[in-house]
């Protein structure tokens, strides 16, 4: 029987691969766990159009993210803390307080999104990504400073 994968597989494919597999495999697990359907004429032209819908989906998600990228290009964000002996924080700068900053300015953007190599620990400025896109990443300037 053939079908259409519509998630990724280990041993089938990747999603749209129209696979040919045994008769009860496709009946009582592909298709009822929603991993595929049947790959009739009409499911084969509504495939077709759901990837040109994705591809312009994407492309237009992507040159969002590379609008906002420019934009966060010009945005430098000053974080104050407490800090002690040898300009140590008491704690560290976190993804949630560089979020929380950004939404202030008006950024409305996801804290698992920015990427922090490593915890900011100390005074100083920082170049923070921010992954906006699977292709596209941006960067803010983060100002840490005393309080």
């Amino acid at each position: 029987m053939k079908v259409i994968l519509r998630k990724p597989h280990d041993k089938l494919g990747q999603v749209g691969s129209v696979v040919d597999v045994k008769n009860g495999y496709a009946r009582n697990f592909l298709i009822p766990q929603g991993l595929a359907y049947p790959a009739t004429e009409g499911s084969v032209r509504a495939l077709e159009e759901e990837k040109k819908q994705a591809g312009r989906r994407e492309h237009k998600e992507k040159k969002s993210a590379e609008h906002l990228a420019g934009e966060l290009e010009k945005v430098s964000l000053t974080i104050s803390m407490k800090v002690g002996e040898e300009d140590k924080l008491f704690g560290t700068v976190t993804s949630q307080m560089i979020a929380d900053e950004l939404k202030q300015k008006g950024f409305e953007l996801d804290k698992r999104t920015i990427i922090l190599d490593e915890p900011i620990k100390a005074l100083g400025i920082y170049s923070v990504e921010i992954k906006l896109h699977h292709e596209v990443t941006g960067k803010v300037k983060v100002w840490v400073v005393r309080e």
